[in-house]
């Protein structure tokens, strides 16, 4: 049974599932007084996984450092997509990557997979260097494909890209968690939501092998748009929808129509 008194000081907090906190909180600390300062920090309005430094996604225990973006339930369906068109040994890539949540995915469900990932903040490189190199991947601090090998050029079958899609001007209406304790490169997308996928779509033609996947998250709202934005560079599209995680995702293909997926 969670301790009531760290129960309520979470309900107090508004945490809206604060007996299932109390008890990863009473896992996570060695003792009463780091108990005390993780609930005070939670309290205070950090993340959970910022507070106990992990996330479960995908089956796994992904390590989330402070400053990090938090892997979303929701993109385990992206995430799920994509194992299921990679081949054993499939050669992916994790763009965006934060925590590395995706690809430390790919390397557990994948059998042979040869899985690399990048991302510009130098904060979220430390931390999916923790999460995808013992596994057996390789994470590369830079801008979108900048930081990559370039033998990988034309050989990415299944290419994985989290990009921000928040408008610039909807930043300011996510939950507090989000937008005071997540980078701002890792929510706004731009303008209208899609500045980076454009970017992603422009340079993946050159770096999938024919017949790769590129796979995004976006909103149900911008999903025509974003499916125009990957077509328009050549590449085929359809969306696939999750309603039970309210995700939406596009898959998009080099050289071929996407298959059922």
């Amino acid at each position: 049974m969670p301790d009531p008194g760290v129960v309520e000081r979470l309900r107090a907090a508004g945490c809206v599932f604060a007996e299932e906190e109390a008890e990863l909180l009473h896992a996570a600390a060695a003792g009463p007084a780091e108990l005390d300062a993780m609930v005070e920090r939670r309290a205070a309005g950090l993340p959970l996984e910022h507070v106990v430094g992990w996330a479960e996604f995908g089956g796994l225990r992904i390590e989330v450092d402070a400053g990090v973006f938090v892997p979303r339930r929701r993109t385990e369906f992206l995430v799920a997509r994509a194992v299921s068109l990679a081949r054993p040994g499939a050669v992916c890539v994790d763009l965006c990557c934060g925590s590395g949540a995706a690809g430390a995915v790919l390397l557990a469900s994948v059998e042979g997979a040869e899985v690399y990932a990048s991302d510009i903040e130098p904060a979220a490189v430390r931390c999916a260097r923790r999460n995808v190199e013992p596994r057996g991947g390789s994470v590369y601090e830079g801008d979108l494909f900048a930081p990559l090998p370039e033998g990988l050029r034309g050989r990415i079958e299944v290419l994985v890209a989290n990009v921000p899609y928040v408008p610039s001007e909807d930043v300011a209406l996510l939950p507090a968690e989000a937008r005071e304790h997540e980078p701002l490169v890792a929510l706004d997308g731009g303008t209208d939501g899609l500045d980076v996928l454009r970017r992603v779509a422009a340079g993946a033609v050159e770096w999938l092998a024919p017949g790769g996947h590129l796979l995004v998250e976006t909103s149900e709202r911008q999903a025509a748009r974003a499916v125009a934005a990957v077509t328009g560079h050549g590449l085929t599209a359809r969306v696939l929808e999750d309603e039970e995680l309210y995700a939406t995702v596009i898959v998009a293909t080099h050289g071929r129509a996407v298959p059922g997926a």
